[in-house]
């Protein structure tokens, strides 16, 4: 690599507020504010809206959508078959 020219590879703590939950990873992301993790270290917090603690996928709470309902509403809003000519 050459030097100087990347950020700073280092420790970061993200935290997803939603689920309460927070884990440590390197990363190249900054921010100001800090916390202190479980093995009594300070390291940069960033706050995330989502992640694998609280995304549907993971949680198993996932919805099924109703893709055919969709696309019958769609045919009967726009018409089936319709030239634009």
């Amino acid at each position: 690599m050459k030097p100087g020219i990347h950020p700073e590879y280092r420790p970061v703590v993200f935290r997803d507020r939603a689920a309460d939950y927070a884990f440590l990873t390197r990363s190249t992301a900054t921010s100001d504010k800090t916390v202190e993790w479980e093995d009594g270290n300070t390291y940069p917090v960033i706050d995330v809206e989502i992640s694998s603690a609280s995304h549907p996928f993971y949680t198993g709470t996932q919805r099924v959508l109703d893709t055919a309902g969709r696309v019958e509403r769609f045919e009967r809003r726009y018409g089936r078959g319709r030239s634009k000519r």
